[in-house]
């Protein structure tokens, strides 16, 4: 039989995630999608400690931020619209009380600079080339907050300016973390806003812009989710209702092939356990006082005890209590 479709060729990773390598993702909606999964999946990760990033340079302004362990002071924060705002984070900071914006912003930045230095892998999703700064500082922003759009310029990045904002930051990584490997990734996801042909000629500049920062730097590598998204998934049954973002199947697919390629055989297998599980915390009982339920109930914390003892690292805790009450 002919082949149903165009196959993207991943070539094996030569250092592989596992259970037991911490992760840190950064950058757009699509870090947010594949670290959700490997969240539920109790993989040690954390994901976005400034939200959600669109643009190579925000990205790598947040990265600086863990380096150095910034505090953000009170007047970094403006106020509009009854909330209190960072215009380094996205919108999920902002706050109407502005000691709990700033507690949250420093707490995320404190956890998340600790995780970097421990972490295996870093995982950057590049989303966009375009980018807004503020016209009255010429502050770069990661996130316009709906402020009126005369308050913002916005401008392209071109390739010369991210290889050579990147070429610095992963030498700065590798003295904070020489064990450390980066993972960048295009989003599939398109930026209608900007039309169609600047779309593209944003991820153009973006994958170009990638490509050449590899050549210098062995300890990262790339992921085609961009590549498998246009390629292998070339259908609309494959997009949200808005017809820009991955469905979640196509997620689902992208993760499977990210873990085909970069994840060690060890953790593929552990993966099935813990699906099983997962998905058993997430069955509602048809009457949770049954006999059958609580034999149902018992069974899988024995499970979980028998996994646990073999895995201490994993973290039930949720499902314990669930399937205690």
């Amino acid at each position: 039989m002919e082949p149903l479709q165009t196959r993207v060729n991943i070539p094996q990773s030569t250092v592989q995630i596992g259970y037991r390598t911490k992760c840190l993702l950064m950058g757009s909606c699509f870090s947010d999608y594949i670290g959700q999964i490997m969240t539920g999946y109790k993989f040690p990760v954390q994901m976005n400690p400034f939200g959600t990033l669109f643009n190579p340079a925000s990205i790598a302004d947040s990265i600086d931020i863990l380096i150095k362990e910034k505090t953000f002071t009170p007047g970094e924060l403006q106020y509009h619209d009854g909330l209190w705002l960072s215009f380094s984070h996205y919108t999920g900071f902002s706050h109407p009380d502005k000691d709990v914006c700033l507690s949250h912003i420093n707490n995320s930045v404190s956890q998340a600079a600790v995780w970097l230095k421990q972490s295996r892998f870093l995982i950057l999703t590049f989303g966009t080339a375009w980018i807004y700064r503020l016209k009255d500082t010429r502050k770069l922003v990661a996130n316009c907050h709906k402020l009126p759009s005369a308050s913002f310029s916005k401008e392209f990045l071109g390739p010369s300016e991210i290889i050579t904002r990147y070429d610095h930051l992963l030498s700065l990584l590798k003295k904070i973390n020489p064990d450390l490997t980066l993972i960048f990734t295009l989003s599939p996801v398109r930026h209608w806003a900007d039309g169609a042909v600047n779309n593209q000629l944003s991820k153009s500049v973006l994958h170009y812009s990638i490509h050449e920062i590899l050549k210098n730097h062995p300890q990262a590598c790339y992921f085609p989710s961009y590549e498998i998204f246009m390629d292998e998934l070339r259908d609309y049954r494959f997009y949200a209702s808005d017809m820009l973002h991955p469905s979640e199947q196509a997620t689902r697919y992208i993760w499977e092939r990210f873990c085909d390629s970069s994840m060690d055989e060890e953790s593929r297998q552990l993966l099935i356990e813990v699906m099983a599980i997962s998905k058993a915390a997430q069955h509602r009982p048809v009457n949770a006082n049954s006999e059958a339920h609580r034999k149902f109930q018992q069974h899988m914390l024995q499970k979980i005890e028998q996994l646990t003892r073999e895995y201490p690292y994993l973290d039930f805790s949720s499902e314990i209590r669930l399937f205690n009450a």
